[in-house]
């Protein structure tokens, strides 16, 4: 589990094929400081776990379907990455709780510049809609961000400075695919709105009872 708060950008120092899957071997210099060998980083909102370690880098095998379902097996050599490690009971969640399960990709639509943020529009698949909520919480390459609109097709954040100089995404452009996972306590809500009709169970009943 994460919380969404990139510790340090990392690069691809390269990319092996194996399987239907890829090595990647990534530089890194924070995230390595107590790091051992089975633990997990999210790379760009994707949990993997470190199969070999160096001193200024460390190796992942991600699966054919990891490789399918995310960017991770798009990336390149010197692409930036967002690094994460694993949640701690002794670390403050400033976030909200990912768990570096991607749910889909998207892709940036549109970059504007603000005198003090940044707007980015992103797609979603349409599948994903209920997750999709005004003021709610989404992780995109693994940065927890708020969204501040959305429609049927696309959703929009506003990004301070700070995580634009501090992330991979001041590298992205319009076009560039990212991660995608929704919040995990929106999934868990869906899913009973759809489980329990004709229980008397409605947002409107979620919302009165604290949900």
């Amino acid at each position: 589990m994460f919380t969404g708060l990139v510790e340090e950008v990392g690069k691809i120092k390269a990319v092996k094929a194996s399987g239907g899957g890829a090595r990647l071997v990534i530089s890194a210099l924070k995230v390595l400081e107590d790091c051992k060998i089975g633990d997990s980083i999210s790379i760009n909102g994707v949990c993997q776990t470190v199969t070999a370690l160096g001193k200024d880098h460390f190796e992942v095998d991600a699966v054919e379907e990891t490789v399918k379902k995310t960017t991770l097996g798009k990336l390149k050599i010197h692409e930036k990455v967002n690094l994460e490690r694993s949640l701690t009971l002794n670390r403050r969640l400033g976030g909200h709780f990912v768990l570096g399960h991607v749910d889909a990709t998207g892709k940036i639509l549109n970059i504007r510049k603000l005198q003090d943020s940044y707007l980015v529009s992103i797609s979603y698949p349409k599948e994903f809609e209920n997750y999709i909520v005004n003021v709610g919480a989404i992780a995109i390459d693994g940065i927890s961000l708020t969204i501040a609109r959305s429609d049927d097709r696309s959703f929009m954040v506003s990004i301070i400075p700070h995580t634009w100089n501090e992330t991979s995404l001041s590298d992205r452009s319009v076009g560039a695919e990212v991660n995608l996972e929704f919040d995990v306590l929106g999934k868990y809500v869906a899913k009973i709105l759809k489980r329990d009709k004709g229980t008397g169970i409605s947002e409107e009943w979620l919302k009165q009872n604290g949900f």
